[in-house]
């Protein structure tokens, strides 16, 4: 199954937007997310759904785990109890041994191109794919192997290794462990410990107090929350995480027809951002008219702002900032 969910913070900005220019229409920045069925042992092998699963993950940008940290009696785990740090083990053990295989099929091919001599790149290539095995072999991730050399660094990325992918872990937690966003649990304490090792995001979430949200009106819904001590919801925390954790943010662009957010990396400059709205704005970008969303919304509308000097001018070479208001002038 899948599904876009709106990024939290601009669709705020949106929401207030009308105080600043009456767009016909807003659209809120997405990220899109895949709901996979649950991975079990013996995947890699054909157990569960298989190949299905790892085929699926290989397709997407990161990888969020969602694992159990609480107990219930009521509700059965497959293991028979609940360990976060088992768990974890058995995920990425089966996408090791998935990305075992890929690298054995790329280590015969690459290995026979070495031999006769016919890819003057295949040694060094062959060099990369081992040290990546081994690591593989002592049951480390793929993007824990490092090298020095640019070019070989890149190879690993290019391989796309499912144990190479970011990951999210979305720490499942019962309801009264939200206040305190799982301070006090101790399986929140693994998967933060574990998280941290890895490089990982990590964020605390109720899946049953999401279901109960997700029947709420919005003003049941603050009701709610302040009952519990919650400020935001999962899903705000998981594409929060997930902003972070592939370097993304948002600037948007506004006028009478729309006001849109658009999603861009973290360090984009200008005439790559316009390229994010047509390819004709970036190849003949001449210079972006800029303000913050905030300072913006301050002044109230863009006559003020342009008579307090808060509208500037900027280059190729400006670096948008999250939360920028662009207008882009360009000729083609």
């Amino acid at each position: 199954m899948s599904a876009r969910a709106h990024c939290s913070t601009h669709s705020q900005r949106l929401a207030r937007s009308p105080r600043i220019i009456r767009s016909k229409k807003t659209t809120p920045a997405t990220i899109e997310f895949v709901d996979i069925a649950g991975l079990v042992k013996g995947a890699s092998k054909g157990e569960g759904l298989g190949n299905q699963f790892l085929a699926n993950i290989r397709e997407c940008d990161a990888i969020v785990h969602v694992v159990r940290c609480f107990d219930d009696t009521n509700i059965i785990h497959v293991e028979g109890s609940t360990d976060p740090e088992r768990d974890i083990d058995t995920i990425n053990m089966e996408l090791i041994l998935a990305d075992m295989e890929v690298l054995d099929r790329r280590i015969a091919k690459t290995t026979k191109s070495a031999k006769s001599g016919a890819d003057k790149g295949a040694k060094r290539e062959l060099e990369v794919l081992q040290k990546i095995k081994a690591a593989l072999n002592d049951g480390k991730l793929a993007k824990t192997v490092r090298f020095e050399d640019e070019e070989d660094e890149a190879f690993r990325k290019n391989l796309w290794l499912l144990t190479d992918k970011p990951v999210i872990f979305a720490a499942n937690v019962a309801d009264e462990d939200l206040a305190d966003d799982g301070a006090s649990n101790k399986y929140v304490e693994t998967v933060r410990r574990i998280a941290a090792d890895q490089g990982s995001e990590v964020f605390v979430i109720s899946a049953e107090f999401e279901q109960e949200v997700s029947e709420l009106s919005d003003e049941e819904k603050e009701e709610f929350f302040e009952d519990l001590g919650v400020k935001k919801s999962g899903l705000e925390k998981l594409i929060a995480a997930s902003y972070h954790l592939l370097g993304l943010q948002s600037f948007l662009t506004t006028g009478e027809d729309e006001t849109r957010a658009w999603t861009i990396k973290i360090g984009t400059k200008a005439p790559q951002a316009a390229g994010k709205i047509h390819t004709d704005f970036e190849r003949g970008f001449i210079k972006a008219e800029v303000i913050n969303y905030q300072q913006l919304l301050d002044c109230g509308s863009y006559a003020a702002a342009r008579e307090k000097g808060l509208v500037r001018m900027e280059g190729k070479d400006y670096v948008v900032q999250d939360g920028d208001v662009i207008l882009f002038r360009f000729n083609v």
